[in-house]
């Protein structure tokens, strides 16, 4: 499966809560092909709302530590683990009484 193929296949998905609090999946942006990749663990905000990773502040700074390094969006590919972004301040790993939601990746879905 590419990541165009992934990407369609999931761009839609409402398979977990998450889906409920989002504009658009925010899938990855970059060169699928780089030999460097970048992984978050969220989109935030203004990812949400572009559908790109990495475009708040901390995409402000990435910008910067890429282009000190001689590269830019194009030479490297940028993700997060999770498509969807969570609206709590509070990170909340999963547990016992509140296990994890069901992945988009998941074949089992």
């Amino acid at each position: 499966m590419t990541l165009q193929e992934l990407h369609d296949s999931i761009k839609d998905c409402q398979r977990c809560r998450l889906a409920s609090g989002r504009t658009q999946v925010v899938f990855g942006t970059g060169n699928p092909h780089a030999k460097i990749m970048f992984v978050g663990e969220a989109p935030g905000f203004y990812e949400d709302k572009q559908g790109i990773p990495f475009v708040g502040a901390a995409g402000k700074l990435l910008d910067e530590l890429l282009e000190g390094s001689g590269l830019s969006r194009n030479d490297v590919y940028i993700a997060n683990v999770i498509k969807c972004p969570r609206r709590t301040t509070v990170t909340r790993w999963p547990t016992r009484s509140r296990p994890a939601s069901r992945s988009c990746f998941s074949r089992s879905s």
